[in-house]
């Protein structure tokens, strides 16, 4: 069984997508959404095998959420578009496969036989420079999207992922990996990851261990493991 998740702003859309499925007796359906932070967020909730995802949505693309979702945990992605010239960059970024709005029913069935016999992900190969700049985040009851410029820094705790600025602090359905992997954040310890524009200083303690003071007077604490990349990257000499 194929478990399937669609993302897409239309309503109709998915619908219709939903319609064209309902025979296919190998494809289960799991959930819907209608943006690409609530999808981000089923995502990881559902852990499905395939999404059918639209690329042209507001805030953040479809593009930009396959970016976020990480390397290892990857479903298999199809993504569907009204638009024609998104088709050759959906195919750079090694998609399964894509759909064509309005979908006909015959493209449809060639890429289902083809999950059928094939139900091995694609990576998504994406440039090797950071391209998460701005971080889906939610606050009580409200949807934030988070400049990646205005981040101090983010931490792990058992109950999620925060993400804390000058201006107070969020949490966000991405992983401390892909958020280190797909940003300009570094590693300074296990459950922390520091902005390179907010380390304002970094006081060293006896052990080989170190705290960060950022710009807001948070003191984020840096781990003997990654101290010394810390300092490599800023140049430090380190003794």
């Amino acid at each position: 069984m194929i478990r399937y998740l669609i993302i897409d702003d239309e309503p109709l859309a998915r619908d219709e997508l939903k319609h064209l499925l309902e025979q296919e007796s190998e494809f289960e359906f799991v959930g819907e959404a209608a943006n690409a932070i609530a999808g981000l967020s089923l995502i990881n909730k559902l852990k499905p095998d395939l999404i059918f995802l639209d690329i042209q949505m507001p805030k953040i693309t479809g593009l930009e959420l396959a970016s976020m979702l990480d390397d290892n945990q990857l479903p298999r992605i199809v993504f569907v578009t009204a638009y024609d010239e998104y088709a050759i960059k959906a195919f750079e970024e090694k998609a399964f496969d894509y759909i064509l709005k309005p979908i006909e029913v015959s493209r449809l069935q060639q890429t289902l036989t083809r999950l059928k016999q094939d139900h091995t992900p694609k990576p998504m190969l994406f440039d090797d420079k950071p391209n998460l700049t701005v971080l889906p985040c939610y606050y009580h009851h409200t949807i934030k999207l988070i400049q990646l410029s205005e981040v101090e820094y983010v931490m792990s705790d058992h109950s999620g992922i925060h993400i804390i600025t000058a201006a107070g602090q969020s949490h966000t359905h991405l992983t401390l990996k892909t958020l280190e992997e797909k940003s300009a954040l570094l590693r300074c310890h296990k459950q922390y990851l520091i902005a390179e524009q907010a380390i304002k200083e970094i006081q060293l303690h006896e052990n080989a261990s170190a705290d960060i003071i950022t710009p807001s007077g948070h003191k984020v604490p840096v781990s003997r493991r990654y101290l010394k990349a810390i300092k490599h990257h800023f140049g430090i000499q380190t003794g």
